[in-house]
């Protein structure tokens, strides 16, 4: 194993065990709360039942990352659509000023939203080649 693949299982490893954490986190209180403020209101569904939606999504995905599957291609797509797809929160927390997660100033707000492109970039990364061993 070369040290690029070692880097990369790495990675995914790291990557499924954050969506595990954060699943958690969207579904236990007191977190559950501060992630219903920041939905945006044009979601469809009640914050509450976005956020417990989204904490077993990242639950789903964290388990299929660290079972390290064939289909890394298709996770890979799916892992970056899901940043991106709840990155209008973060927006929504930038642009309204919500405090939630201790996050209490716009620089910090601001920079929860540099942070949501890393995640992205992270997934591409960490899940990256065809899953499949090379001899």
């Amino acid at each position: 194993m070369n040290g690029s693949r070692v880097a990369r299982t790495l990675g995914r490893l790291a990557l499924g065990g954050f969506m595990l954490t954060a699943g958690v986190a969207h579904l236990r209180q007191p977190m559950r709360g501060q992630f219903a403020r920041i939905v945006p209101p044009w979601v469809p569904g009640t914050p509450d039942g976005v956020v417990v939606a989204s904490g077993v999504v990242e639950l789903g995905l964290g388990t299929a990352v660290l079972a390290r599957g064939g289909h890394r291609p298709v996770m890979r797509a799916v892992m970056a659509g899901f940043f991106v797809a709840v990155f209008p929160g973060n927006v929504h927390q930038f642009t309204h000023r919500i405090r939630a997660f201790g996050v209490t100033d716009q620089r910090r707000r601001f920079v929860r939203l540099l942070l949501q492109p890393l995640l992205v970039l992270w997934a591409w990364w960490a899940l990256s080649g065809s899953g499949r061993r090379r001899r």
